[in-house]
């Protein structure tokens, strides 16, 4: 045991009424929505990255945290991973997430930094041992480093790809070992700043081959897994390739894995691709591609991906809606991708943090479910498109223009506009939440 979090106590859920800070008000893991218990439609996961790897720094200053694991040792990693563990038995969180960078010391060559990492996946696999918590999904840092200035997979430099498929193996040996149920690729550095250096569609044939390959290795080694794509607009690159679902989606299907690939969605990102949350998994779930998604929120007056705990869960509850419309998550979770603030520096505020955004979650599963189960919304988007039902819709689905124009000037048809009752709408999701 560490004495990093002495004296917080382990949260559990009081009710909506408790005074209590290190207490759960509306997530009750044991409470049962839809016929499944709360913690199995949330399953939580705490990122390693932001929580025990991130210094506090921002774009103009650097680190203002003073943890005790900072350091280049394997005793520093093994460190963290005992505060890690530590922190999850006190959220009793079910699920953990990393990159590589996160939970070993980079190494001076590629085999030094895969045996530090192996060792220290051996180390957390005997921490998941005493653990109720279990690991989600593991990916690989492939944009801190500055060989990756140019991106990995779409790099122009062929030893960076080189490099940059290595690491992915090895991350995802480990992923196996510590029975990850995901792999996911986040694309950081995958993009351009100018075409005036660029070959676009040499990128785009690199990055669908190293996608390729991770699909194959991930049958050569039987991980039962997902393997899924984080779509990221901008930031850091000019011009992201997995800017959006939409874009993931062309990209999949023009290597032929729209059925071996989803997609893991993150808020701040839908937001900065112009887009909303719900949106984002509304569209991946009717193209057959939803699996995961990073929870966090933006602030909306710095235009940039703040990665902040959720704490507004009227925002939040539309995209649990879309979730749970689709059947809720198969091998997925709801990972914080989020961290404290710069100046929060005691260990509470990290406690705190997970507990409020885990409370906002909750709160807005129960808004979704029960709008869900009332069956309202539902029943007036069928009526909206109940004229699709007729046979004669369905047989002009497989006609042509000629046929359906002959069969509008015989029949004199004039439709009329009807209301969207879009108002009407909103204040029903109002009375939910």
């Amino acid at each position: 045991m560490t004495d990093f979090f002495k004296g917080i106590p382990a949260v559990k859920f009081e009710g909506a009424d408790s005074t209590n800070e290190f207490a759960f008000r509306h997530y009750n893991p044991d409470q049962v929505l839809l016929g499944k218990p709360m913690k199995d439609h949330l399953r939580f996961a705490v990122a390693w990255w932001h929580s025990f790897a991130w210094p506090g720094g921002d774009p103009f200053g650097g680190q203002t945290f003073d943890r005790p694991w900072f350091g280049d040792s394997i005793a520093h990693a093994k460190l963290k991973a005992d505060v890690a563990f530590e922190m999850f038995d006190i959220l009793g969180a079910p699920f953990f997430c990393f990159h590589d960078a996160d939970i070993r010391p980079e190494g001076a060559t590629f085999a030094e930094s895969k045996r530090n990492l192996e060792e220290i996946v051996d180390y957390i696999g005997e921490k998941i041992t005493g653990s109720k918590t279990r690991l989600l999904w593991g990916t690989a840092n492939l944009f801190s480093h500055r060989r990756f200035m140019s991106g990995a997979a779409t790099n122009p430099d062929p030893d960076v790809f080189a490099w940059s498929a290595a690491t992915v193996k090895s991350c995802m040996d480990a992923t196996l070992k510590l029975g990850g149920q995901n792999y996911v690729l986040w694309g950081g550095r995958e993009g351009y700043e100018t075409l005036l250096n660029t070959n676009l569609g040499l990128e785009a044939e690199h990055a669908g081959r190293f996608l390729q390959m991770v699909v194959d290795y991930k049958y050569k080694i039987g991980f039962k897994g997902a393997i899924l794509i984080e779509p990221k607009p901008q930031e850091p690159s000019k011009h992201q390739y997995d800017y959006d679902v939409a874009t993931v989606y062309g990209f999949l299907k023009r290597f032929g894995l729209e059925k071996e690939v989803q997609v893991n969605i993150e808020q701040g990102h839908a937001i900065l691709a112009g887009h909303s949350f719900e949106h984002e998994i509304a569209l991946a779930t009717s193209l057959g591609i939803f699996g995961s998604i990073d929870m966090n929120r933006n602030d909306y007056q710095s235009g940039w991906d703040t990665d902040q705990f959720p704490n507004n869960h009227a925002e939040k509850a539309l995209a649990f809606y879309e979730i749970l419309r689709a059947g809720g998550y198969t091998t997925g979770g709801t990972n914080f991708d989020a961290k404290v603030r710069r100046q929060s520096l005691d260990p509470a505020d990290l406690i705190l943090a997970h507990v409020g955004g885990m409370d906002t979650c909750a709160r807005a599963l129960k808004s979704a479910a029960a709008m869900l189960e009332g069956g309202e919304l539902e029943a007036a988007r069928r009526a909206r498109y109940a004229g699709w039902e007729a046979p004669a819709a369905q047989a002009m689905l497989k006609s042509d223009l000629a046929a359906i124009s002959a069969d509008v000037l015989a029949r004199g048809i004039d439709p009329q506009p009807v209301s969207g009752k879009q108002e009407r709408l909103e204040n029903l999701w109002n009375r939910y939440i």
